[in-house]
């Protein structure tokens, strides 16, 4: 059986912590960005951990588990 590839876009997407997390860039910080608040920009700019169900989807498309 061949082995099984890493979805490009997730591996994009979400990084593995040391214990195992997922985490993920925050949306909104790509463009439109004079019209947004620095308070907002510093904000969106901090990486947040992934709620549980995309979790354990992210970890199958990165072929962890």
């Amino acid at each position: 059986m061949p082995k099984m590839k890493t979805h490009s876009g997730a591996k994009k997407t979400f990084r593995i912590t040391g214990s195992g997390k997922v985490m993920h860039e925050r949306a909104g910080k790509r463009h439109l960005l004079e019209r947004k608040s620095s308070r907002l920009t510093r904000r969106l700019s901090t990486e947040s951990a992934a709620k549980p169900t995309v979790a354990t989807t992210a970890k199958r498309m990165l072929g962890l588990k």
